[in-house]
């Protein structure tokens, strides 16, 4: 079989850098880089998302510089103090004229769910879900992203059985989230795709049903500082 896993995980951004590039790793004399990417939404607020690029795509990338590009959001694991941590970034995998894209942060993903998706109300009555998708990527690799549905898709996704197949349609965001420790709290920040619309596979892993969030905006879905909403983002952090 045939499968172009380059359609599996699409992401489109337009944006500022606002990190100087530093150096992340080498792959068959390739060398790839890192830095932060300022996307602005619709509402004003704006999201730091971390890119991984190589230095045969970009060169003498420098704070400020306004991009446009295509690429893959993806994740690895790094070892930190021992524990193995989820970590995320869009993946460039071309550079494009901002003309061509017809919005500032797009995402597009095929995966399969690969745990129970969590569903929840907020203090301030908002229904969430959390659900964890796998996308198959070339080499017989596969990234684990965490998404995040509001509304009718809160309600719609937390049926979902683990292992079916799903295409989901968003953003990817960055949010900060408190976290405690035995003397302090720390500010850190989490990476995720809020869901916009979603098509569920059917027997013959064919898509024929979607399902849209109309209840609100996820531009402009406000940012929940309280306790028990700082616990709920270290508990998706840690996936």
């Amino acid at each position: 079989m045939n499968i172009n896993y380059e359609n599996n995980n699409v992401v489109k951004l337009k944006g500022k850098i606002i990190d100087a590039p530093i150096y992340s790793h080498q792959v068959l004399g390739e060398g790839f880089f890192e830095s932060k990417l300022e996307v602005k939404r619709l509402s004003g607020e704006k999201d730091i998302l971390p890119i991984t690029f190589s230095e045969r795509i970009i060169k003498n990338l420098s704070i400020g510089d306004e991009i446009a590009l295509i690429g893959q959001f993806r994740s690895y694991n790094k070892v930190e103090d021992k524990h193995s941590k989820l970590m995320l970034t869009v993946f460039v995998r071309e550079i494009v004229d901002p003309k061509e894209l017809d919005t500032s942060n797009n995402i597009t993903m095929i995966g399969y769910v690969c745990k129970p998706p969590i569903y929840r109300t907020t203090p301030f009555g908002r229904e969430i879900a959390d659900i964890l998708l796998a996308v198959n990527r070339a080499y017989n690799k596969s990234d684990y992203l965490p998404c995040i549905a509001w509304g009718r898709n809160a309600r719609f996704v937390q049926e979902m059985q683990v292992g079916e197949k799903i295409e989901v349609t968003g953003r990817v965001q960055s949010r900060n989230y408190q976290k405690r420790t035995e003397t302090s709290v720390i500010t850190k920040t989490a990476y995720e795709i809020s869901i916009s619309g979603i098509r569920l596979a059917d027997a013959d892993g064919e898509f024929s049903y979607t399902r849209s969030q109309a209840e609100t905006s996820f531009e402009d879905i406000p940012v929940e500082t309280d306790e028990e909403s700082g616990l709920i983002r270290k508990t998706r952090a840690q996936l």
